[in-house]
């Protein structure tokens, strides 16, 4: 199972001056249980740099059926 990764860059909700907030989108195929069958997904995650941890986060903002 391959992901398919693109970066779309969409307006962020109001972040603190200097804050690189983005959007990233991935395609991929994950199994249904109730269908008994994999089916193509879009995962919308929101990244964000942490200035006080010094770290990225990649949070899940939305997911549905591609």
């Amino acid at each position: 199972m391959q992901a398919n990764p693109r970066a779309t860059a969409l307006p962020a909700p109001s972040s603190p001056p200097g804050v690189d907030a983005h959007y990233e989108t991935e395609n991929r195929r994950v199994w249904n249980d109730e269908k008994h069958a994999d089916e193509e997904q879009e995962f919308v995650y929101e990244v964000s740099w942490l200035p006080e941890l010094g770290v990225w986060r990649r949070f899940l903002r939305t997911h549905r059926k591609a």
